[in-house]
């Protein structure tokens, strides 16, 4: 059976089911601290649950030590990474509570660890292609969730990934409804592009929680919406998780 990565993003600490058998500290070249991973069973399927801003929310967007966490969930041998993570709409169809299952990604981070790569050996640099940075097997099977949950959501998106911890200025969304991106949040461009070096086959599950502040008919996002719209539809994105890992178990 494949062992699966799990990353939980805002609102999603924890993985209700997952019957963990061990918490293992993995120390990594990256940083002093090591990550805590949470390892278990869910069914028969086996997983590896990593909660990307800390056990307690302590650790800010800005301040997430990717390369530690992807380096970690390769070293205990995770086949496949699924992430979740919340997210403005920066489309009027996408509605609070919908899923967008991304497919692309627009960085603008601007101060983060976005490679392993530091040096390059003498002549052979490595350029890692991200054309679809989104593994597509992987897509395949949340949507196929999706629809057999009977879930409202979007079987394709592109996400801008902004620096945060602050929200945007209302300039700045709307220049990334100009850019064509149909949802925003922190996190998704250095995990994506970080699980692409590694070889890891990663897909990621947004939940619309919010207009960011490009809607004027809509009061700014806050964190505290943010969280409550999350807490509300929690669920929806658990049993496409759960369904999409039981696909996944089946497959192999």
């Amino acid at each position: 059976m494949p062992t699966i990565g799990i990353i939980g993003g805002s609102g999603l600490e924890q993985l209700s089911a997952f019957q963990i058998n061990e918490e293992k500290k993995v120390v990594t070249p990256y940083g002093v601290e090591p990550v805590i991973l949470k390892i278990g069973i869910l069914g028969e399927n086996k997983l590896v649950f990593l909660s990307r801003h800390g056990q307690e929310h302590t650790i800010p967007p800005s301040q997430v030590n990717f390369r530690a966490n992807i380096f970690a969930l390769k070293e205990v041998g995770c086949d496949y990474i699924l992430a979740t993570t919340a997210a403005g709409s920066l489309k009027e169809d996408i509605k609070r509570g919908d899923l967008v299952i991304l497919d692309q990604f627009i960085d603008f981070t601007k101060h983060r660890f976005s490679t392993f790569y530091e040096k390059f050996e003498p002549h052979k640099p490595i350029h890692t292609a991200l054309a679809y940075p989104f593994s597509e097997f992987l897509r395949k099977k949340i949507i196929i969730a999706c629809q057999k949950l009977n879930l409202s959501f979007h079987e394709k998106g592109t996400v801008v990934t902004i620096e945060g911890p602050r929200f945007s200025t209302i300039a700045e969304s709307k220049m990334f409804k100009m850019w064509g991106a149909d949802v925003i949040n922190m996190s998704i461009a250095p995990e994506a592009i970080l699980c692409n070096e590694a070889g890891l086959p990663y897909a990621a599950i947004a939940m619309s929680t919010d207009y960011d502040c490009w809607k004027e008919d809509e009061v700014p996002v806050s964190w505290e919406k943010v969280l409550e719209v999350f807490g509300e539809n929690v669920k929806k994105v658990t049993s496409v998780l759960l369904e999409t890992i039981e696909s996944l178990n089946k497959e192999n």
